[in-house]
């Protein structure tokens, strides 16, 4: 497992390995500020954050703590007042919408309502950056969309529209859609909320076969830290649009997080496993 040695006094962060060997990051946050049109005060404030190169980061804090917001700048969905988000070393504003398209895929918690449209044909829409305006569907995009359907477990599901699915299966489709667009770094908000438990871990481990078999990079939203815990090989813990810290989930969550950022005393077990035992909410928040 990577560790994070951070550089306080700068807000900093620098990723090595066991061997003290640096590991890049796929994606960079660098002194940013974001806000929406509406907002009077700037609603996250991140001196740095780094998304590394292969593995699953996932994004916790509470309601209100700037978590989907920093993943809408971060996929360039929301303009940063200040600050600079690259990619692989490239701006992201140097990519056309397509060619970004290429190189980062992304779920949000507001996709388009398309209940008459069938889940294979859903998945399609995933290679629409892959394609020239007046190509047709060649032999790659067929693949890729079975390869997204097959990790996505959805294989049964190709010829039914979307407003048949349950919620849980919608979910897996719109994620099958993003695992078509075959890029090399994934963001996710909030694929979990309103899913039952069954379909939380689907979701959960469709996105860690996706990172061990293609390697690919993950940010991902979660509002469950056990799971995030579980799951995710870093944890970005947020309150109050700003970073509270951050590293592997042994080092990050300590009953200490829990209480400041979560609200809860809870009691953390690290043997045989890091588990998380919620007692009761905090009445000083």
């Amino acid at each position: 497992m990577a560790r994070t040695q951070r550089d306080t006094d700068r807000g900093r962060h620098r990723i090595t390995d066991g061997d003290g060997v640096a590991v890049e990051s796929a994606l960079v946050g660098d002194g940013l500020e974001l806000s929406y049109p509406t907002s009077e005060e700037t609603v996250v404030d991140c001196a740095r954050l780094d998304v590394p190169e292969g593995a699953v980061t996932a994004l916790v804090g509470p309601n209100g703590s700037g978590k989907s917001t920093l993943l809408k700048g971060l996929s360039n969905h929301l303009e940063p007042d200040a600050g600079t988000i690259t990619i692989h070393g490239n701006d992201l504003n140097s990519f056309d919408p397509k060619e970004l398209a290429r190189e980062l895929g992304v779920l949000s918690q507001e996709n388009d309502s398309l209940g008459s449209i069938t889940v294979e044909d859903l998945v399609y829409h995933g290679r629409y950056p892959h394609r020239g305006f007046f190509d047709g569907v060649d032999v790659e995009d067929h693949e890729a969309v079975d390869r997204a359907v097959e990790l996505a477990g959805i294989e049964a599901l190709r010829e039914t529209e979307l407003g048949q699915l349950s919620g849980g299966q919608k979910q897996l489709a719109w994620i099958a859609m993003v695992l078509a667009q075959e890029t090399d770094v994934l963001l996710l908000d909030e694929p979990t909320t309103f899913l039952d438990v069954h379909h939380q871990f689907r979701v959960l481990e469709t996105i860690r076969q996706l990172n061990e078999r293609k390697g690919v990079t993950v940010a991902v939203v979660l509002h469950d830290i056990s799971q995030a815990a579980r799951f995710a090989d870093y944890l970005v813990a947020m309150r109050d649009g700003e970073l509270y810290d951050w590293g592997p989930p042994e080092e990050v969550v300590t009953e200490e997080l829990l209480a400041d950022v979560f609200g809860v005393e809870a009691r953390v077990t690290r043997e045989p496993e890091l588990q998380v035992l919620p007692k009761r909410a905090l009445s000083d928040r």
